[in-house]
């Protein structure tokens, strides 16, 4: 026997799709610190910092994409 989780309402969608702004700034910021904080500990200004704040910029897109993926399956139901 499997159990179905409960459909979330209009609102928890909604709350779902207002984290992505805070979610994309979030993931840009931790990557820069993480690169920041490695360069100054290997002295490779600013190529970690570089790479990681991309890192960041793709882990926050792929957030997007996952919210917009589930908010477009739950307009086809």
């Amino acid at each position: 026997m499997t159990e179905q989780k409960p459909e979330k309402s209009f609102i928890g969608h909604l709350l779902d799709a207002s984290s992505v702004g805070i979610q994309l700034v979030v993931s840009t910021i931790v990557g820069f610190l993480i690169g920041y904080g490695m360069d100054s500990l290997f002295h490779t200004s600013p190529w970690l910092t570089f790479i990681f704040l991309i890192i960041g910029i793709i882990a926050g897109f792929r957030e997007l994409l996952k919210i917009a993926r589930k908010s477009d399956k739950w307009d086809d139901d």
